[in-house]
């Protein structure tokens, strides 16, 4: 019985805790309060669902159990009348848990916090992570975590960062900066920027729990569905990505089976929807690549057209050196490594100390045979390479070229 409630409760736990918080926020102003008396509410769940069972609405008992820990905390306090009027009131009709759960994106997502602390502040009010979980996640200190958060919360409430989504003459300039944290947060789960560690599941499938969410809220954004489509579609190789070691394995030599098929489907279907609507971002061509290359059946029969033709559409919108990069990667596998050497020589001023450039050149030049060029390739991004897996991969490709045959 135990394990079955332990069980249900960190489902609850995963599903209900940004509504619960939201909804709190909304009516006490209180951060701290909003999150301790949800923190107490789980707890009670775990101790009296184990002696009364599972209720058929586990959420609407949390609410209730944390919004009754609210209002003994709110007693306590002389001057805190009108707040334990509101919460004393609080209904939770379903309208106002969604319009809650979207004024509290936004609100961890406000442009005048540092990214990091938009992060940070979205896992652990929004996701629910502990401050120890997000801590670890990007390998620093609880503690100085736990300074982040404070100084984010203090940010909030000193510089009267309003509770709420932004009016419609601000949403616009607003989402792109929601997006961008929700980005960088599946970015780093997908690919470790440092650490022991490539792929860091549960960060990755976070920032895809709260894209769903926003998906859900605002259903209209197509922005929103091409981000959410890219997380599904990339995540959805995640098996084939690594092997026994936790070490990379190129797209090119992946085992496709691994893939998860269901979740391609998934993210297919959510890119149609997004571009039917005929607002097209740098998300939705970034998932169209994705879905190239989730749904070719090999490796050789990938449309790599289509991606430089997606590239160049994206480079329009965003003439970022990574997307040239990215972008003279896909002209190579198109046209011939001797044309990727070519275009990646083109913006080689713009990739300065960016490990890949010469990893990539390096592969084109093993491809052409050229394998003492692609040794001194390799050995260059060894110098640059961020993360162990990467050094691992990249040594045993310089191994590769420089074996006597």
């Amino acid at each position: 019985m135990g394990g079955l409630v332990e069980e249900a409760v960190a489902r609850a736990h995963r599903e209900e805790w940004g509504r619960i918080v939201a909804t709190l926020i909304r009516v006490t102003g209180d951060w701290s309060l909003a999150e301790d008396c949800a923190q107490d509410a789980f707890e009670s769940a775990l101790a009296r669902w184990g002696r009364d069972g599972v209720p058929d609405n586990p959420g609407a008992w949390l609410t209730t159990v944390a919004k009754n820990h609210a209002i003994d905390r709110l007693r306590r306090r002389a001057n805190e009348q009108s707040k334990l009027k509101e919460v004393m009131a609080l209904d939770d009709p379903e309208d106002d848990q969604l319009d809650d759960r979207l004024r509290l994106i936004f609100t961890c997502c406000h442009p005048a916090l540092t990214l990091e602390s938009r992060v940070a502040l979205t896992l652990r009010t929004v996701a629910g992570l502990t401050t120890g979980e997000i801590a670890r996640a990007f390998l620093v200190p609880e503690a100085t975590m736990a300074q982040r958060l404070v100084r984010a919360k203090g940010k909030i409430r000193n510089a009267g960062i309003p509770y709420r989504v932004p009016p419609g003459h601000l949403l616009g300039e607003r989402l792109p900066g929601v997006l961008a944290v929700l980005y960088v947060l599946f970015t780093e789960g997908y690919s470790a920027s440092s650490g022991e560690r490539l792929v860091r599941e549960p960060l990755a499938e976070e920032a895809i729990r709260v894209a769903r969410i926003l998906a859900l809220l605002m259903p209209d954004e197509p922005e929103v569905g091409g981000l959410l489509a890219l997380m599904v579609l990339q995540h959805a190789r995640r098996a084939g990505r690594t092997d026994a070691a936790g070490d990379p394995v190129s797209i090119e030599e992946q085992d496709r089976g691994s893939w998860d098929r269901a979740a391609i489907a998934e993210g297919l279907s959510i890119l149609r929807r997004a571009l039917r609507r005929h607002r097209v971002g740098g998300y939705q061509l970034q998932a169209v690549i994705a879905a190239e290359h989730a749904s070719a059946p090999n490796w050789g029969q990938t449309d790599f057209r289509a991606i430089v033709r997606a590239y160049d559409d994206l480079a329009r919108l965003d003439p970022s050196p990574v997307i040239a990069f990215n972008r003279a990667i896909a002209w190579g596998m198109a046209e011939g490594p001797t044309v990727g050497l070519e275009r990646l020589d083109l913006i080689a001023d713009r990739l300065e100390g960016y490990y890949l450039l010469p990893a990539a050149r390096a592969d084109f030049l093993r491809r052409l045979g050229r394998r003492r060029e692609a040794a001194e390739q390799y050995e260059r991004a060894l110098g640059l390479a961020p993360s162990e897996p990467e050094t691992r991969f990249l040594e045993r490709r310089l191994a590769e070229v420089t074996a006597r045959e």
